[in-house]
């Protein structure tokens, strides 16, 4: 009978200690977050649902997004914006990442020379400032005193040179190359870290049953890395909705030439600061601001609770 307690109390489960550190180590980072991000966010949500009246600030729920869909001023830069910004989207998935992707598998070549200094010459361009990359793609361009007509001009193509910053038809598709060229290095790294990061043991699987070179890349290597590639894309994705400051540098706050550079970004600071002669309107900036998370707040759901979901994992 003496042993019955001592049994039942070896079955209780053992209570560890709460462990208070762990809030007073996070609690700092927990306030510089809120003040930074969250409090922001939220009086942006809360500035989006409010007008200013008779010189009051006065709650009209969704009474500016009404005037942004459905005043006819609005409503067209507004989705002017937005189609550049999916523009802008489409061309970074489509050049900057398959690039990235490409250039990660030459560097990860075991024969390949200097690697370490291709991996940093095409990384620097990512550390450079915005300013820096956009004035000097606008020396670079410029039809006066550029060096791209000379540049071509001794490889026979200078009759293919054009002002692309200057046209509407070409300056969007030049201001996304640049920001390719500038951001091609980050997609590039982590593919390469992925590629990395797969067992030597399965490399040698598959060159044991022959499987070499690209064929290797594309049937072994591409869909082990599938998860990296959905991170770089859903990163892509935020940061190109969340696009300005190149844009502002190379064409400024008006986004020329008419607009056909504008977007989300760029006619959200024109819209909540002002410039020349437009007014700044805090409450449509804040209700701009507010389709802007929406809509990147639609993409990632889409993609952690979709895709990523249905994507195969590969555990080593």
């Amino acid at each position: 009978m003496s042993d019955i307690p001592s049994s039942r109390d070896a079955a209780e489960p053992i209570k560890r200690p709460m462990r208070w550190h762990i809030g007073v180590f996070l609690l700092p980072a927990f306030i510089v977050y809120s003040a930074v991000m969250i409090l922001p966010l939220i009086e942006t949500l809360r500035l989006s649902l409010f007008n200013v009246v008779d010189g009051q600030s006065t709650f009209v729920g969704l009474g500016n997004f009404k005037v942004l869909f459905g005043d006819e001023r609005w409503a067209a830069d507004f989705w002017n914006a937005l189609r550049n910004n999916f523009v802008f989207f489409v061309i970074h998935m489509l050049v900057q990442n398959p690039i990235g992707v490409a250039l990660a598998a030459m560097l990860s070549l075991p024969k390949l020379r200097f690697a370490a200094f291709y991996r940093t010459a095409i990384f620097l361009p990512t550390l450079l400032s915005f300013v820096i990359v956009g004035f000097i793609w606008k020396l670079i361009l410029s039809p006066i005193w550029g060096v791209s007509p000379y540049l071509m001009d001794l490889v026979g193509l200078k009759s293919l040179f054009s002002p692309w910053l200057g046209k509407p038809g070409s300056a969007l598709i030049a201001v996304s190359l640049i920001s390719v060229w500038q951001y091609v290095g980050i997609p590039m790294m982590l593919i390469y870290a992925a590629l990395l990061n797969i067992p030597e043991e399965v490399i040698e699987a598959a060159e044991c049953d022959g499987v070499t070179g690209w064929s290797q890349f594309w049937k072994i290597k591409l869909p082990l890395i599938l998860p990296a590639i959905g991170i770089i894309s859903i990163l892509t994705f935020v940061g190109n909705f969340n696009a300005f400051d190149l844009v502002y540098t190379v064409q400024g706050a008006l986004a020329g030439p008419d607009k056909a550079t504008d977007i989300l970004g760029t006619l959200l600071y024109r819209t909540f600061f002002g410039f020349q002669l437009q007014l700044g309107d805090r409450s449509m900036g804040a209700t701009i601001a507010t389709v802007m998370f929406l809509i990147i707040l639609a993409g990632v759901s889409l993609y952690l609770f979709v895709i990523q979901r249905r994507m195969r994992r590969y555990q080593f």
